[in-house]
């Protein structure tokens, strides 16, 4: 049902790809989470292997049965990368647990832009915990959403990796905050004999989107042997950028007129919407030495500077303030799909056997990611930076070029070398009081920033054995990152004052303007920001007695962690016209815990583990966990687990020199839409004529926050229920019920939408809530209520989540003849609720919808989301594929509803896209990945990969405001196309 309509290719050859993972733990032996099969790690590994000792996440012991208690999904990078997974954040985030809150490298708009991360269960970043051999490594210094701390994927070696454990349950019990809705777990190798690497290169049948990636390993001494092994790893990848305009509609414009929606690009027939080319408008200036002093009343009609640059053609307002103005698309010329990446990574090992009884360990590793985003010039008309005095806005009432400019840029009315300003067409000699407000883009200063982020990281430990069966542990790691963002094409406040007010910068023709005047407008800098964490962990167990299944186990142990935080505002003097979040803070955690492992039976298996927190902040959290496992017969396991878990206020919550705004797209109500020319989507045969006045448009509407001392940690409860089933040697399926509830959710302005609502009808607004800034007054209707740009609101711990769902995993292993070899295998996830209750009574409800809109990349929760992947072997031959499905969203999200109404389904209220009854929802999304692979020798293969073979293009999603009319986090493959990748892989 699920996959019925996918490609037949697809279904007859799948391959171990990207969503598979979850139901993948080698190409032919089942995944963790599906079978209780030991983990293999070579294709042609047979399901009667013998079973190797490993430490399962979520565990403190050691065993031979995969099969936990807790539903865990293991994957292995050699399936990830015959699928064309080239990296850990591709691999982690196509699991079909991640959800809503998810961030790819392609969410260009985030805070946290540039970084990538995993929202298992949906329940953001900060809820997901990322381990590294088990221990914890630092965040990435932006949060997301300005609030949520996250570990960067893009700083892992993805070629120095053995496995990925994904625990699916919470695991607070074991490893303390943050780890809510599950756990991510990266092992790198241990020990390496050899050389090895890999070559690879690619690009989109577009021509564009290249990739180029290489790898290297090489390590000595047999460890089981010398009782030594180092190996050193390196890899390498850099990603081109993708523009816009190299697609095709509509993923390169707003405007969707053509197709029944709405011209959202007012840049070809509004003259108050800013392009490259200048329009100016005759108003007043009550202070001649400041152009943001403009009058509030403008007459006449517009004026563009350069009507004989016009690439795109012109247009006419008609009227007694209208004007011709050039035609442009401000998304088509400016907007990007996919920044440039490049990264790479230096990692390394040395493992030694100190004696009989003690083994030790060296670690470290070096990373660095560079992303380059590029975005639409900037506006000559700004608000002011938050925090900062309303006069620093260039946008209320409106910038103007003042009468006369001079060398000195002051009292150029009275100065001796004033002249009549070359930039104002209504200025005449001898008269002060014709300005021209302008609107205009920057064109000829390119914007964007580069992003480079460095992780410094090591770590060392030592476990061993003594007595009569006491096994202990001790492992100690640090790791720093390291951000540095440098901004160009940022206005500088007092810059722009003084080209405008010298006359320095040339409007008519900005391409005559001087690198100085750009440097002078614009200057390019660069702001640094880091984490850094040291954690020391030790760990006793032993097996104190036989039971009837085998011994009972019982650990203790502790840990002390110190983790800091300096994410510094890019725009700390409040002198630009830029972001202006900031968080800082320290603290030291103390934990102790414990676990027991008690097979009670031969057939069932109990496991009970806790952990108590404590925060220097002053606060402390104990977190349970219960789980069992029930094996009637060998052929069928039943297990299930209760674990409490919380998740600490991060530095940007709970420190009030902290602070950020966010930005959401929203619609403004119908009384404002008419108070400024109508009705954007009037009802159907009304005879009305759509409002086009940009004003009454939809827009970006900020909230401004501050960390806040008294916050909780958020706590939550959960668990889980499921079996696994293996009727055959070769099939395999599994089901698991999952339930997570969070209470003390910590939320930013959970009455945000009443504020809004309070403003627009002129009511006080809620209590903590206040307006920051408003919008400069609406040139057509300057009487009527301005938009409200910025509302002050607090974070506080009001609401609760819970989120309950089903996973299903299939694995099949058929060995067809002697040489070949057929392996199926499938990996979906079915939310069947996701609710928020923001403690006002009204439950917002998300599964199936764009809902939590606010939360990251405003992706949605779709209900279903799942792969199926087939793998046919002849001998040396291996052909795959792998087929990827998102359901079906509705274009509605309960925490940014609106007063429009998509259609008669009474859950369709709210639509976030104003077209009447189109676009109510965002299509169904499947495609299939490719994968051919040849084994020359038992040295020498290659490979070939074909993204999104079939070319299938994303549904239309024109709510989205990640990506134009489409959502990056679950359709970015039907945006770029289909991309082809060739590469060599060898080892001796």
């Amino acid at each position: 049902m699920l996959l019925a309509a996918a490609t037949p290719l697809a279904f007859i050859m799948s391959t171990t790809s990207g969503f598979a993972q979850d139901a993948t733990t080698t190409p032919d032996a089942t995944a963790a989470t599906t079978a209780p099969l030991p983990v293999q790690t070579a294709d042609k590994a047979s399901a009667d292997s013998p079973a190797q000792d490993i430490v399962v996440t979520g565990s403190r012991f050691r065993r031979t049965d995969t099969e936990t208690p807790s539903p865990v999904t293991v994957l292995t990078t050699e399936n990830l990368t015959r699928a064309g997974i080239t990296n850990i954040n591709d691999a982690v985030r196509s699991i079909s647990a991640d959800g809503a809150g998810s961030i790819s490298t392609g969410f260009q708009n985030g805070f946290s832009a540039g970084g990538a991360a995993v929202s298992l269960r949906g329940l953001g970043v900060s809820s997901t915990l990322v381990l590294i051999d088990g221990l914890r490594s630092t965040n990435f210094p932006l949060n997301d959403d300005g609030h949520n701390a996250y570990v960067d994927l893009n700083s892992i070696p993805f070629s120095a990796v053995e496995r990925i454990e994904v625990l699916k349950d919470g695991a607070s019990a074991t490893y303390g905050a943050d780890a809510i809705g599950g756990v991510v777990n990266v092992i790198m190798k241990k020990q390496f004999v050899g050389v090895a690497g890999t070559a690879e290169g690619g690009v989109s049948e577009h021509g564009d989107g290249s990739r180029y990636r290489a790898n290297l390993t090489a390590g000595f001494g047999d460890y089981a042997s010398t009782g030594w092994n180092f190996y050193v790893n390196g890899e390498y990848q850099r990603d081109s950028a993708i523009a816009a305009k190299d697609r095709a509609f509509p993923f390169n414009t707003l405007d969707l007129s053509s197709i029944g929606g709405l011209d959202g690009n007012a840049a070809d027939s509004s003259l108050t919407t800013a392009t490259v080319n200048a329009v100016v408008r005759r108003t007043t200036q009550t202070d001649p030495n400041n152009p943001f002093a403009g009058g509030t009343v403008a007459t006449g009609q517009y004026q563009t500077l350069n009507l004989s640059n016009c690439a795109g053609g012109t247009y006419t307002v008609a009227g007694a303030a209208g004007g011709t103005g050039c035609r442009h698309d401000n998304t088509y010329e400016f907007a990007q799909i996919q920044p440039k990446q490049e990264r790479y990574n230096v990692s390394g090992r040395l493992s030694v056997r100190l004696s009989d009884n003690i083994e030790g360990y060296v670690t470290g590793s070096y990373s660095n990611s560079r992303v380059d985003i590029a975005r639409a010039p900037a506006s000559i008309r700004q608000t002011q930076p938050y925090g900062a005095a309303p006069s620093l806005a260039s946008s209320n009432p409106g910038i103007v070029l003042p009468v006369y400019v001079c060398s000195s840029g002051l009292n150029c009315a009275t100065a001796t070398d004033r002249r009549v300003n070359p930039n104002n067409p209504f200025a005449m000699a001898g008269e002060l009081t014709s300005a021209a407000r302008i609107y205009y883009l920057f064109g000829d200063i390119p914007v964007g920033t580069s992003r480079t982020n460095e992780v410094i990281r090591g770590a060392a430990g030592l476990h061993g054995d003594f007595g009569d069966g006491w096994n202990w542990q001790v492992d100690a790691v640090g790791a720093k990152d390291n951000l540095n963002i440098t901004s160009f094409g940022v206005i500088n406040i007092a810059g722009l004052k003084q080209a405008i007010n010298t006359g320095a910068y040339n409007f008519m023709d900005p391409s005559q303007n001087s690198a100085a005047t750009r440097a002078l407008v614009s200057p390019t800098y660069t702001v640094g920001s880091h984490t850094s964490m040291v954690s020391l962990d030790g760990s006793i167990s032993k097996a104190l007695f036989q039971l009837p299944g085998g011994p009972l186990q019982l650990a203790v142990g502790g840990q002390v962690r110190h983790e800091v935080e300096e994410n510094n505002s890019l725009n700390a003097n409040l002198d630009r016209y830029a972001n202006t979040s900031a968080a800082f803070g320290k603290h030291t955690v103390s934990a102790a815990y414990f676990e027991i492992s008690a097979p009670v039976l031969t057939q069932l298996e109990i496991n009970a583990s806790g952990r108590y927190d404590h925060y220097s902040e002053g606060f402390g959290r104990f977190s349970p966990k219960v789980g069992a496992k029930f094996t009637p017969i060998k052929e069928l396991a039943i297990r299930g687990t209760y674990s409490q878990g919380f998740r600490a206020p991060t530095f940007a919550e709970n420190n009030p020199l902290s602070s950020f705004a966010g930005f959401v797209t929203y619609t403004p109500p119908t009384s404002f839409q008419l108070a400024h020319g109508g009705l954007i989507n009037p009802p159907a045969n009304s005879g009305l004529t759509p409002n086009t006045n940009p004003y009454a448009q939809s827009y970006s509407l900020g909230s401004g926050f501050s960390g806040n001392p008294d916050l909780k940690p958020e706590k939550s409860r959960s668990f889980t229920a499921g079996t696994v089933v293996q009727p055959l040697p070769w099939l395999s399926f599994t089901v698991d019920y999952y339930n997570i509830k969070k209470s003390d959710v910590i939320v930013t302005g959970p009455n945000a939408g009443a504020a809004r609502a309070a403003y627009y009808a002129g009511q006080p607004l809620p209590t903590g809530y206040t307006v920051s800034a408003v919008d400069a007054i609406d040139p057509l209707f300057p009487t009527a209520i301005p938009r409200v740009l910025i509302i002050n609101a607090p974070y506080v711990n009001a609401a609760s989540v819970k989120t309950e769902g089903l996973d299903f995993g299939l694995n099949a292993n058929i060995p067809l003849t002697d040489d070949i070899r057929f392996v199926s295998r499938a990996d979906v996830t079915r939310v069947l609720k996701y609710n928020q209750d923001n403690g006002d009574g009204v439950i917002q409800k998300f599964a199936g919808t764009l809902g939590p809109y606010e939360l990251s990349s405003g992706a949605g929760t779709p209900k279903w989301r799942g792969n199926w992947q087939n793998t046919l072997e002849f001998g040396a031959l291996s052909i795959s594929a792998t087929t990827y499905y998102v359901s079906k969203i509705k274009a509605v999200a309960a925490d940014e509803g609106t007063p429009l109404t998509c259609s008669d389904d009474p859950d369709l209220d709210g639509n976030l896209y104003a077209t009447g009854t189109k676009f109510c929802n965002v299509k169904r999304f499947i495609y299939a990945d490719l994968n051919v692979a040849v084994a020359v020798n038992d040295k020498f293969s290659f490979n070939f990969n074909v993204g999104n073979f079939t070319n299938e293009k994303a549904p239309i999603a024109p709510a989205s405001y990640s990506g134009t009319n489409y959502l990056p986090t679950w359709h970015y493959a039907g945006v770029i196309g289909r991309t082809f990748r060739a590469g060599a892989n060898f080892t001796f």
